[in-house]
């Protein structure tokens, strides 16, 4: 397979993880904004003050990456 078929394979089966997976990260995002509200800055880092829609995208791109390890 060329590389850039390759490529354009695996970016078409990240979409389709994050997909799928989406629901359950906003889940877990809405849960842990409500049990324990907003995550303090840390390590001198400043607050990032996304919303739970970005935050369940960002965790599932943190994430799926480890689905292609291997």
């Amino acid at each position: 397979m060329a590389p850039t078929a390759r490529q354009h394979q695996e970016a078409l089966q990240f979409k389709l993880i994050l997909a799928a997976t989406y629901p359950f990260f906003l889940a877990a995002a809405a849960v842990a904004r409500i049990t324990h509200g907003r995550e303090p800055a840390r390590a001198g880092l400043p607050a990032q003050h996304r919303s739970v829609f970005g935050e369940a995208r960002a965790m599932a791109v943190q994430a799926i990456p480890f689905a292609f390890m291997g």
